[in-house]
């Protein structure tokens, strides 16, 4: 059975277009990809996405919106699953998928604080989530052991932000937490996983964070002053 025409709507930041374009790189998909200014968004778009978000799958003609569902059609209609065969296992995994993105609320809620309380607040929430998620992983170097699945593609672009802020801060969110620091390293070494980005991604997510007038942008500011009283360049 021939597969349907797809076109992925994207924006160059979205973690849950990640999660579809993972998908899409796992299961070698064709697909169109076009990315869209999400303050401005076009007509056509506001018309197919009833919450005005991305991703967007345009599959021949029809429109699907949310990540989940997304990575679910694809793993669908294509041979072989993302999904283990259990199903206990697959409602595990699900459960996890929801984890990764309430814990992706959480990350957007710390970037985004503006006061110290709040700051500190978001960051021990996400250490506590990471030590939880360390707590639960069953086998390396993935999730479910060596078979890569859907749940390791919700959580390979909540792993990305840590490598960025690394880039300027440590704020120790990893101590303490040995399997999920191989989990992390191993989806990042993922092709799938790697190039579900633009080149640019880092410099991107960098700007985005400067603009935040957040105490992560202060910490952005202070680490990009002493890099360059040191005579280099944060952001190349």
């Amino acid at each position: 059975m021939p597969l349907p025409n797809l076109k992925l709507v994207s924006h160059h930041l979205c973690p849950y277009v990640q999660r579809a374009r993972i998908v899409l790189a796992e299961k070698h998909i064709p697909h169109d990809l076009e990315y869209i200014d999400l303050s401005r968004k076009p007509d056509w778009f506001t018309e197919l996405s009833p919450l005005g978000k991305v991703p967007l799958l345009i599959s021949d003609g029809r429109a699907l919106f949310e990540s989940a569902p997304i990575a679910e059609y694809l793993d669908e209609v294509t041979p072989g699953s993302l999904h283990p065969e259990d199903a206990f296992e697959r409602a595990r995994n699900r459960a996890w998928i929801e984890f990764a993105s309430s814990t992706l609320d959480v990350m957007a809620g710390f970037y985004n604080a503006r006061d110290e309380d709040t700051f500190r607040s978001r960051t021990g929430e996400l250490r506590r989530r990471l030590r939880i998620l360390d707590g639960s992983i069953q086998a390396a170097p993935y999730f479910d052991g060596d078979r890569f699945g859907l749940v390791d593609a919700a959580f390979g672009p909540l792993f990305r932000y840590f490598d960025v802020i690394e880039t300027f801060a440590d704020l120790g969110f990893f101590e303490g937490t040995p399997a999920v620091t191989r989990w992390r390293r191993a989806l990042a070494q993922r092709p799938s996983v790697r190039d579900a980005v633009t080149a640019d991604y880092p410099q991107r997510l960098l700007r985005f964070f400067a603009e935040r007038q957040s105490v992560l942008s202060r910490l952005l500011a202070d680490a990009a002053d002493g890099t360059n009283r040191a005579g280099g360049g944060l952001t190349g």
